[in-house]
């Protein structure tokens, strides 16, 4: 009877096991949603405008916030996914040039579509990597003696970045994130560094 009992346990606990780890490994999986902030860095130097190129070459810090959706699929111990991101700055417009020919440049908002890659080095532990599509909304101004034009554009542009994602709790994950998006045009340039701190809730 000691025998039966001892393999029924062991049967059982093999059984278990595996079930239980497969359930931690998809505390990434399946659809989700979230929102996100942290610190933006845009360095502007002669930005290709509607309105031409503004003579503006200075770096701007900024706070950031936004939200993401997001679909991801744990294969093994990689994980693959896409994700759909907007996001605003505060206190963003870079301005300055000469008096004849002084410049504005304000970020009023931007979305970015990605794909994700990434591993899990614990089942609760994903490091990951990112890349895909942004796009920035911007307002220019340009004030001559002539008077002031203002212009409202999009620009497209891509970005990269890699960060690390924590399970917290069931369907709650944490993520810190650093990304490098390239808004550039025509010979301007226009750099963004962003470090995010994101909170995910999973269905």
């Amino acid at each position: 009877m000691k025998v039966v009992a001892i393999s029924a346990l062991a049967l059982t606990s093999a059984v278990m096991l595996p079930s239980a780890a497969q359930a931690q490994a998809q505390a990434f999986d399946g659809p989700s949603i979230g929102v996100q902030g942290g610190w933006t860095e845009d360095k502007v130097e002669n930005p290709v405008t509607d309105l031409g190129v503004l003579a503006l070459d200075t770096t701007k810090d900024k706070a950031t916030f936004g939200g993401y959706v997001a679909y991801d699929k744990t294969l093994g111990n990689f994980l693959v996914g896409t994700e759909a991101g907007f996001s605003i700055g505060t206190k963003d417009t870079v301005s300055g040039g000469p008096a004849n020919a002084y410049a504005t440049l304000d970020p009023k908002w931007s979305f970015d579509v990605t794909a994700r890659a990434g591993y899990l080095v614990t089942p609760k532990t994903l490091v990951y990597a990112r890349g895909g599509y942004t796009n920035a909304r911007l307002r220019s101004s340009l004030t001559t003696p002539a008077g002031t034009a203002s212009t409202l554009e999009n620009r497209d542009g891509w970005l990269v970045g890699a960060g690390v994602e924590r399970s917290i709790m069931p369907n709650v994950s944490a993520r810190l994130e650093y990304r490098y998006s390239d808004l550039s045009d025509e010979g301007g340039t226009f750099d963004r560094h962003q470090t995010l701190l994101g909170l995910t809730y999973r269905f």
